[in-house]
């Protein structure tokens, strides 16, 4: 991966973590994978309080990513009720929506630890 990536990447990525949050999505994290040189560029992680809850963020995500002329590489399209984690890719970004549950059982920020936890 190149280190020059457009801040466009960095500002929508940033732009999403603000959309969870506002939205109610629990302990928000964007980190910036670039200096790692893995397959995608930030992760964005939220915890979600329901099935009802994980729908609503990735409408939110969807209508971002369509506004913006964003690609949604992968994703979920019928999530069960018994979901606990939905990876939405939208190539340079990928957003993980995850119950506490799965959160901690994953440990994504502890897996990823080298990676920055960028502010926003």
């Amino acid at each position: 991966m190149d280190d020059t990536l457009p801040m466009d990447n960095k500002t929508a990525a940033l732009a999403l973590g603000g959309i969870l949050r506002e939205h109610k999505g629990g302990d928000v994290v964007v980190m910036d994978l670039r200096p790692l040189r893995i397959w995608t560029n930030f992760f964005i992680i939220a915890t979600v309080s329901s099935h009802t809850h994980l729908q609503g963020l990735e409408r939110y995500v969807r209508e971002f990513a369509h506004e913006r002329g964003l690609d949604i590489h992968r994703s979920s399209r019928k999530p069960s009720h018994n979901d606990e984690w939905n990876l939405i890719d939208l190539g340079n970004i990928v957003i993980h929506l995850m119950t506490a549950h799965s959160r901690a059982f994953y440990e994504l920020e502890r897996l990823w630890s080298a990676a920055e936890i960028l502010p926003f």
